[in-house]
């Protein structure tokens, strides 16, 4: 199953890359293929952008070339073209973002998993 992970990232320390990354390999050990948004920026800003933010606030991720627009779009552009569930990460129902990516999700038909 391709499964999207959702969760809250601005106002937590590292923007909770660690929770991301740890979902995301307990997933995959059950034999999901995941996308992560935590993973994807990691890759493409490298850790500079997550690993030593320590509020979570958005200004030196955009100072650092991240753009809130292009993540989002890549984000919905899974959702809507591969993914057949959504797993939300605790705490998400305080995010914009991830209430965004379930209510897209609760659109499509897919199944919402909660861990």
């Amino acid at each position: 199953m391709n499964i999207y992970l959702s969760g809250p990232m601005r106002g937590y320390p590292q923007f909770n890359f660690p929770a991301f990354f740890e979902a995301a390999a307990k997933l995959r050990l059950t034999g999901h293929y995941v996308f992560s948004p935590a993973e994807r920026d990691h890759q493409q800003h490298g850790e500079e952008v997550w690993k030593y933010n320590a509020t979570g606030d958005l200004g030196p991720a955009v100072q650092k070339g991240f753009s809130l627009r292009e993540a989002l779009a890549a984000d919905m552009k899974f959702i809507c073209l591969d993914a057949d569930a959504i797993a939300m990460l605790p705490g998400w129902e305080k995010s914009k973002g991830a209430n965004a990516e379930k209510a897209c999700a609760e659109a499509l038909g897919l199944e919402v998993m909660y861990l």
